[in-house]
């Protein structure tokens, strides 16, 4: 048989492997207790007749203790799966709990709504996104800092290693006695060939040049003075073929004195130009001249 009071006097007086003392108070640490504080009224041992809910995985569940069942102890608990709707669960706790103590029913109702606003504000929690804070410890610090400084030193020591024995590969130390693979070789070569290309492009881009402005006007003039003799010669030749002795004579004396004004003046501007430059070769102008008289063809050279 069991007597809820004494059961009470033995906990509360003796040992309760679920009490929890501290400065404000004693709670009770039983999964099944309503109200999670140790006294008469909540404690789920020392009441024979019991209520309270509890959640699985995000479920609330309505557990009821009888006195009927207090000699099966597979079977003291039932239990009733609550709904999601808050409405409908209080519903069915006013149903299964119609006769019981007004107080647990009160305190019943009181978890349910607890435990519905903190299943609320886990939903809200979880769909944020927060900044977790971790910790590292002094010893795992210290020891990274000196693993890095071994392999900085290691990474040093490995390159001098490897500009050494290029050097000495290059100066021919070791001969055919080790088989190096060429193709490294080749490509740290290159590596080098293309390094010291492009500091010698730098140091010509840094350079600035100054250059004369007028070379290609002066030698457009020119061109332009010569351009003007050869058409000169093709009109002569052109007006020779078809006029008479008197004609000829009178147009030869003509085309004389022009040629050689025109020349002198393509010499001064050659004189005046390019100091440094070699003199242009002075240009020759051929005229042929025909006369009834004589058969032949006369030359003049200029």
């Amino acid at each position: 048989m069991q007597h809820d009071e004494v059961i009470w006097q033995v906990i509360r007086h003796n040992h309760c492997s679920f009490m929890a003392k501290i400065e404000t108070g004693k709670f009770c640490r039983n999964p099944y207790n309503v109200t999670g504080i140790c006294n008469r009224s909540s404690c789920p041992l020392a009441n024979s007749r019991y209520a309270t809910i509890r959640d699985h995985d995000g479920v609330f569940y309505l557990y009821m203790k009888t006195i009927e069942r207090a000699h099966q102890p597979n079977q003291l608990w039932e239990r009733v799966k609550l709904p999601r709707n808050y409405e409908k669960a209080l519903e069915i706790i006013d149903k299964n709990l119609m006769y019981w103590p007004k107080f647990l029913v009160h305190k019943t109702k009181q978890r349910l709504t607890k435990m519905t606003q903190m299943r609320i504000r886990m939903r809200k929690l979880a769909l944020k996104t927060r900044e977790k804070i971790m910790t590292t410890p002094r010893k795992e610090k210290k020891r990274e800092a000196r693993r890095e400084e071994k392999a900085e030193k290691a990474a040093v020591l490995d390159k001098s290693i490897e500009k050494e024995l290029l050097e000495r590969l290059k100066k021919g130390v070791y001969g055919d006695i080790y088989n190096y693979p060429a193709d490294k070789y080749n490509e740290i070569l290159d590596k080098e060939q293309l390094a010291a290309d492009d500091i010698e492009e730098d140091e010509e881009e840094a350079e600035i040049e100054f250059v004369e402005g007028y070379d290609d006007l002066e030698e457009e003039e020119d061109i332009e003075d010569f351009g003007g003799l050869a058409v000169n010669k093709s009109s002569l030749d052109d007006d020779d073929v078809g006029l008479d002795d008197n004609d000829d004579e009178e147009t030869v004396a003509v085309d004389h004195k022009r040629v050689r004004r025109e020349s002198s003046l393509a010499l001064r501007k050659l004189g005046n130009g390019e100091g440094g430059t070699k003199p242009k070769k002075k240009a020759r102008v051929l005229v042929e001249v025909e006369q009834e008289d004589t058969d032949g063809r006369q030359k003049a050279v200029h």
